[in-house]
């Protein structure tokens, strides 16, 4: 540490990051706090009015320090140096949230450590993905609720056979718990094979919406599902076919092919991966799934999972509920590769659709551009200009004695001024097909056009 960075050091003061301290006292609580966070320097030797008074560290105090670190649960890593009269301790991020030592949990909150009480623990343990919803027991799902068919239809699509008991094979796929002969089952089953998923959880449903023009304004049409996790997404999809475009293509034979605005491959890979990669602990919103004229939007609640960069968004594969995956993934409804966002821009890029755009915030919502808004936007914009040219030929005819404003207008049976002048008017002024009667004052009241006599379109 150089004289410069110190005086700097000084100046900030006390942060997010950095700590001054005279003394080893309460050393712990600092430690395990900058873990819990981004990591920091204690700065020993420096008052908490940044005055440096000096800090002695000899071999005895340094062993003291380690003994410190190697104390909190679990043991924590620090490295420490030693500059002008400073013995500096670097605190890295912790890799195994959360810490504690002899007192408790501590956070870094601003330039302080905050004891973490019962609540704040437990959200930063969830927040840390250390418990997972699907994993966790539904100690108060009874065993009527549990759906035998549901079971079965599971068991068949997933290929495996029922040579063991019922119950050995929820075992087995790690979605029960057995203790004295009791059946305990997690959230995981009971998302798949409870009777009706909705007298357990009322967030875990799907939410379909159809809207009237581009905003959440005006409702034509609103589905919730919520009947087994596996339902929900073969609910979903039947909604979207429902009210999505199709075009046919024929080949000669008496076959048609379906070939729908938005690839149902593509949105039925969306769907799942809303579903399935949800943050569960969120109970305040559902996965959405609503239409628009221009656009389909898929919103999954959460966020990306701690640990999984915004960068690395569709080329790296972290699962928040792995339980919930892997019976998915028996199900070949989906590959556990993190190749789904690549697929679904191939498949849009074959369809010549526009890419696939995704927000990251609090949500994760995909976004699909809807062929049926693409090409009558287009075909509008064409129709619009043809018109537009057959009536400006219509002005040039009428024009070759000076016409007014109001007498184009009520020839041509406009009634839109501004487009009128905008779409019409103008160009032919600017491009030279119409010359103004009082050329030095182009608002006069008196205003007249005349078409060129070169210009005049042909009889």
């Amino acid at each position: 540490m150089t004289p410069d960075e110190l005086t700097l050091i000084l100046s900030e003061g006390e942060g997010y990051r950095s700590e001054f301290k005279e003394r080893i006292s309460d050393l712990d609580r600092e430690m395990v706090a900058f873990a819990n966070a981004s990591g920091g320097f204690i700065y020993l030797g420096i008052s908490d009015d940044r005055r440096v008074v000096g800090f002695r560290a000899d071999n005895k105090t340094r062993s003291q320090i380690q003994d410190i670190a190697r104390n909190c649960d679990p043991p924590l890593q620090i490295f420490m140096e030693e500059s002008h009269g400073i013995l500096i301790i670097e605190v890295r991020e912790g890799t195994d949230k959360p810490y504690r030592c002899a007192s408790g949990f501590y956070n870094r909150v601003g330039p302080n450590a905050q004891k973490m009480n019962r609540d704040e623990i437990v959200e930063f343990v969830k927040s840390e993905g250390k418990i997972r919803f699907d994993e966790l027991i539904h100690r108060d799902f009874p065993e009527a609720d549990f759906d035998i068919e549901k079971f079965q239809r599971f068991l068949a699509m997933s290929g495996i056979s029922q040579v063991l008991p019922p119950d050995r094979i929820l075992k087995n796929l790690q979605v029960v718990d057995i203790q004295g002969g009791r059946i305990f089952y997690t959230n995981t089953a009971v998302l798949f094979f409870a009777h009706n998923l909705a007298d357990h959880y009322f967030h875990t449903c799907v939410t379909c919406a159809l809207y009237k023009g581009l905003d959440r304004v005006n409702v034509l049409d609103r589905k919730d599902f919520n009947r087994d996790i596996v339902d929900n997404i073969d609910e979903t999809m039947v909604y979207l076919k429902q009210h999505l475009n199709v075009r046919y293509e024929f080949d000669g034979s008496p076959a048609r092919r379906e070939i729908p605005e938005i690839p149902y491959e593509a949105l039925r890979e969306a769907v799942i991966n809303a579903v399935i990669h949800r943050d569960y602990f969120e109970k305040g919103a559902n996965v959405m799934v609503e239409i628009f004229d221009d656009r389909v939007e898929i919103t999954s609640p959460g966020g990306l999972p701690k640990g999984l960069r915004p960068e690395d968004f569709g080329s790296l594969s972290l699962l928040r509920n792995p339980n919930i995956a892997n019976l998915m993934q028996r199900i070949d409804y989906i590959e556990k590769m993190g190749t789904g966002i690549k697929r679904m821009q191939s498949l849009l890029k074959e369809a010549g659709m526009p890419p696939l755009r995704y927000e990251l915030s609090g949500f994760v919502r995909a976004s699909f551009m809807r062929v049926t808004a693409q090409v009558t936007a287009q075909a509008t914009a064409q129709v619009t200009a043809q018109v537009d040219a057959l009536r400006a030929e219509q002005v040039l005819a009428y024009c070759r004695e000076p016409r007014s404003r109001d007498e184009i207008m009520d020839h041509l049976g406009l009634k839109h001024r501004e487009h009128f002048r905008l779409d019409i008017l103008l160009p032919l002024i600017e491009g030279g097909f119409l010359d103004l009667t009082i050329p030095d004052k182009p608002k006069s009241p008196k205003q007249k056009y005349l078409t060129r006599r070169k210009d005049y379109p042909k009889p």
